[in-house]
């Protein structure tokens, strides 16, 4: 358990501080190409989640975030001597990116997004640090319930 809290705190620390990193040196919409055609640091906000979907919904985003987190913390407790060095690495990862979202949300409404990929002349959604983590975590959730099946 002590392995989920760390990493879950580290991964919580490298969301928070990039955001940061972009707020402080960032105006909202400034991009900085990195590779042409390809990646952009560029300042963006989401009110809503994925591809904006469900936006200014931020009452919302805290209740199912909060019922889920805990709903995973109960889980974790109760099976915790039965957990794989795997299972505490998808929990960690998606518990991290739940939060790291969540505080946005609670400070000011809004994800900040920055992570802007362009691939094949598709512009994909911006995302951060802590989309990243929810995705490999479920990922990786999913590969375990269909490995269990």
């Amino acid at each position: 358990m002590i392995f989920i809290l760390l990493a879950t705190i580290l991964l919580i620390a490298f969301d928070q501080i990039t955001k940061y990193l972009i707020l402080s040196n960032f105006k909202l919409g400034e991009s900085l190409l990195i590779i042409d055609n390809f990646f952009s640091i560029t300042s963006h906000r989401n009110r809503g989640a994925a591809w904006g979907i469900l936006e200014d919904s931020r009452l919302f985003f805290i209740v199912i975030t909060s019922i889920f987190l805990i709903g995973m913390l109960i889980y974790l407790l109760k099976n915790k001597a039965n957990l794989s060095f795997l299972d505490k690495i998808t929990f960690a990862l998606i518990m991290g990116g739940a939060i790291g979202n969540f505080i946005d949300r609670i400070k000011t409404g809004e994800v900040v997004d920055f992570l802007d990929f362009k691939i094949f002349n598709y512009n994909f959604p911006i995302f951060n640090i802590a989309d990243i983590c929810i995705c490999i975590g479920v990922f990786l959730l999913v590969i375990k319930i269909y490995r269990e099946d």
